[in-house]
C-alpha cells in the first residue's frame, strides 16, 4: 500500500513538472493566430518564397516583408506600392515579398494570412545573414486598442495578432536587425514588446489613439502616404524621411481638427551601422509619388 502511495506521489509530481514546463513554453512562445488558406494560395506562396534571391557576403542587404492584413482596398494597394518603394530605396529588389489582396491587374506575391506572414519571415531570416543583413517587415491595416493588429479577409476569416505573438513570430527565426513600420490604429502598443537595442521600430500611432486614412476609396492612408509616398521618395536618410512625414501627419490632424494620432519611433543604441549601410541606397534624385492623397486631404 505504501509502495502503491509513493508511486502515484511520483507520478502526480511528474505530472505537474510537465504541466509546468508546457505552461513556461506557452507564455515564452504565444500560440500563433490561424486561418485556413484557400486553393491555390500554398501554390502561389511557395513559388514567391522560391524567388527569394540569397543575401551577398560582405553587403548589408534588406529583406524587405510587407503585409495588407486587411482585405480593404485601401491597405492592398498600399501595401504594392510600398512594396514597389521599399524594394527601390532600400535595394531589396529580389529579396521582397509582398502579401495582399490583388486588384485588377496590380497584383501581390500572395494574399496575406497570419501563417503566411510567419512563413515569409522565417524564409527571410533564412536567406539573411544574422548579423549582417536587416529584416524590414512593414504591415497596414486596423488595429484595436489593447489587442494588437486586426487580420480580416472575408473569405479567410478573422483574428488580432497581439504584440507578443508578433515578437514570436519575429523572434523564432533569429533575424537581429529589424525595421518594423506598423500603420495601424492604437499600433504604438507594439513598441515596448518588439523594442531592442538592434531595432528600429515606427508606429502610426501611440497605443491609445487612432490613426487616419483608411477610407476604402483611398490609395494611402496618412501615415502610408506621408512616409512610403511622399518622404521616402525624396533623397534623405531613412530617420530624416521619417521626421518629415511625423511633420506632414501632425500638421495634416492638425489642419483637419482631429485628435492627434502620435506616431511612434524607438530606434535601438546598436542600429547606425546597418542604417548607414541602407542609407547608402537612397535616390539622389526626387520620386513622383503614386496614386492620389488621402481623400480626406482634399475635401
Amino acid at each position: 500500500m505504501e509502495q502503491a502511495v509513493r508511486l502515484l506521489r511520483i507520478a502526480l509530481a511528474a505530472l505537474a513538472l510537465a504541466g509546468s514546463a508546457l505552461l513556461a513554453q506557452s507564455q515564452a512562445q504565444p500560440p500563433q493566430p490561424s486561418i485556413a488558406s484557400l486553393p491555390g494560395d500554398e501554390q502561389r506562396f511557395e513559388r514567391a518564397l522560391a524567388a527569394l534571391q540569397p543575401q551577398r557576403p560582405g553587403v548589408v542587404d534588406a529583406y524587405v516583408v510587407v503585409a495588407a492584413l486587411d482585405t480593404g482596398p485601401v491597405f492592398g494597394r498600399e501595401a504594392r506600392e510600398a512594396g514597389r518603394v521599399l524594394a527601390s530605396r532600400f535595394d531589396a529588389k529580389g529579396r521582397t515579398l509582398v502579401l495582399a489582396a490583388d486588384e485588377a491587374a496590380d497584383t501581390a506575391d500572395a494574399p496575406a494570412t497570419p501563417e503566411f506572414l510567419a512563413s515569409a519571415v522565417r524564409r527571410a531570416s533564412e536567406l539573411m545573414d544574422p548579423n549582417e543583413d536587416v529584416l524590414l517587415l512593414y504591415t497596414t491595416s486596423h488595429g484595436s486598442p489593447d489587442a494588437g493588429l486586426n487580420f480580416r479577409d472575408p473569405a479567410r476569416g478573422s483574428v488580432v495578432i497581439s504584440p507578443p505573438q508578433l515578437a514570436a513570430m519575429l523572434d523564432s527565426p533569429g533575424a537581429k536587425n529589424r525595421l518594423v513600420i506598423l500603420q495601424a490604429c492604437f499600433s504604438g502598443q507594439f513598441v515596448p514588446v518588439l523594442a531592442s537595442p538592434r531595432s528600429v521600430i515606427v508606429t502610426a500611432a501611440s497605443s491609445m489613439h487612432s490613426s487616419f486614412g483608411c477610407s476604402a476609396g483611398n490609395d494611402w492612408t496618412f501615415f502610408g502616404y506621408a512616409l512610403i509616398n511622399q518622404a521616402m521618395r525624396q533623397p534623405d536618410t531613412f530617420l530624416r524621411q521619417l521626421r518629415r512625414a511625423f511633420v506632414s501627419i501632425i500638421g495634416w490632424e492638425k489642419e483637419l481638427d482631429i485628435e492627434p494620432s502620435r506616431p511612434q519611433l524607438s530606434v535601438g543604441s546598436e542600429t547606425s551601422g546597418w542604417l548607414a549601410a541602407l542609407d547608402s541606397h537612397a535616390s539622389e534624385v526626387a520620386r513622383t509619388p503614386a496614386g492620389r492623397p488621402p481623400s480626406e486631404l482634399t475635401r
